[in-house]
């Protein structure tokens, strides 16, 4: 009999409900199965709150009941946000060949060379990609070409952004945030940087 917590398989309670975010948010994966993943899979489609859609990805992205396929297909095209499209590319590498995931980068990479344009100090989304459990993740397991290209890509994007931005937290195995500076000293890093500029 697995723990998977009864507030999770109710459709009609709100996911701004507390009770609701704390029973997902510290959800173990050892209480996933291939009965209980449905509810976890429905509160991905149905919720608008990023970091509840966040959360059920990497609850998920280990996983590979076979249902799971399309759920994977189809959040790697809903995402907009690039870390969130690699969770559900960790998902779906297990269902899919290199070639598939090979023209999915493409498209990727692509985008990603637009952020450097629009967004040019975007360090989160970064960080997130160099994540322990996003592309090194990734390139450690399957050694495809493709994710090397794109890890390498996000390496130089990252490198080529003033030291401001480097460095202020990093992203474990489990994706947990892990901070490398205190928050007053990265928001100082940055206003100086910022400061510095308009002289």
């Amino acid at each position: 009999m697995s723990n998977f917590p009864s507030i999770l398989t109710d459709e009609k309670i709100k996911d701004s409900n507390k009770n609701f975010r704390s029973a997902l948010f510290s959800l173990d994966k050892n209480s996933i199965d291939k009965d209980n993943f449905v509810h976890l899979a429905r509160i991905y489609s149905t919720t608008k709150q990023l970091d509840l859609r966040n959360k059920v990805l990497r609850l998920l992205y280990d996983f590979d009941f076979p249902e799971l396929k399309d759920f994977f297909d189809n959040a790697y095209k809903k995402e907009r946000y690039l870390d969130m499209k690699i969770y559900a590319l960790r998902g779906l590498s297990q269902f899919t060949n290199e070639k598939e995931i090979e023209k999915l980068l493409q498209k990727f990479n692509l985008t990603l060379l637009k952020r450097q344009e629009t967004t040019p100090y975007n360090y989160q989304e970064y960080e997130l990609l160099r994540g322990q459990n996003s592309l090194p993740y990734l390139v450690e397991k399957y050694n495809y070409n493709c994710f090397k290209e794109t890890l390498n890509q996000v390496n130089a994007q990252y490198n080529a952004m003033p030291n401001a931005f480097k460095g202020h937290f990093r992203i474990d195995d489990n994706g947990e945030f892990l901070s490398l500076r205190s928050p007053e000293e990265s928001s100082q890093m940055i206003k100086d940087f910022f400061n510095g500029k308009k002289e």
